[in-house]
């Protein structure tokens, strides 16, 4: 919003008493600027739908998500799992070098 001050090291937005970190502004341009690749060498987006290419064993569940599962509205963040999404198994953070666009 065009609302928002700085305030120490936040800015506040003045509308909703949000405040957030000025230094989380700075990070989140880094990862913007990271181009995240599928298994092909396909460029992801966010929004895209993928694939899974082989099953995955979910960590502390019995939980396995099947090759072929179709994942549609992907969100791409910072770190070693890039791909965050929503299936029917719940919420995963997954690799992309395990996914191929639709």
């Amino acid at each position: 919003m065009e609302n928002t001050y700085p305030d120490g090291d936040n800015y506040v937005c003045a509308d909703c008493g949000y405040e957030w970190p000025m230094a989380g502004n700075a990070q989140g341009d880094d990862n913007a600027d990271a181009v995240v690749k599928d298994a092909n060498g396909t460029v992801l987006n966010n929004g895209d739908a993928v694939v899974l290419i082989k099953d995955l064993k979910v960590k502390g569940s019995s939980t396995t998500l099947k090759m072929g599962t179709k994942v549609k509205s992907i969100r791409l963040v910072g770190g070693d799992h890039e791909v965050d999404c929503k299936m029917d198994a719940g919420n995963f953070m997954l690799k992309a070098c395990y996914l191929k666009k639709v």
